[in-house]
């Protein structure tokens, strides 16, 4: 199993295997977990979920990978990269977004950036109108 730390990068903390926790978790620095968690977790860093792991939490981070299972949303300010080994069932927010074949995603998808299309939904009307009025003259 390949992890994209940095050099400078070190990991903060470590929840492993066999490790229960239930609650709202919140770090900096680079938190590993590879075992169960319930809950919320909150950084503006980075977050490894190992393949060992079973995460149910709505997640915000800076950056995740997933080698385990995470049931929930996750909110991602730079990127969310799903290993083979890894599963998210959840809806995912994040600018930038790579799944490695054969890991699973299944929910929703929103590229941060991405408007909804309400302007264009009210251009389509102002339009309709001017057609209608001109077909009125």
């Amino acid at each position: 199993m390949k992890f994209r730390l940095k050099s400078s990068d070190q990991v903060s903390g470590f929840l492993d295997k066999g490790t229960n926790m239930t609650g709202e978790l919140e770090f900096a620095g680079t938190l590993r977990i590879d075992g169960n968690f319930h809950g919320s977790i909150g950084t503006g860093e980075f977050l490894i979920i190992g393949e060992h792991a079973v995460v149910h939490a709505d997640i915000k981070v800076g950056e995740i990978e997933i080698h385990g299972q995470v049931f929930g949303s996750v909110d991602a300010k730079r990127r969310v990269e799903i290993s083979a080994s890894g599963r998210l069932r959840g809806d995912v927010r994040t600018p930038l977004l790579g799944v490695t074949p054969g890991g699973v995603l299944d929910g929703r998808i929103q590229m941060a950036g991405d408007q909804p299309e309400e302007t264009t939904v009210a251009t389509r009307t102002v339009t309709q109108q001017q057609r209608s009025h001109q077909e009125r003259d």
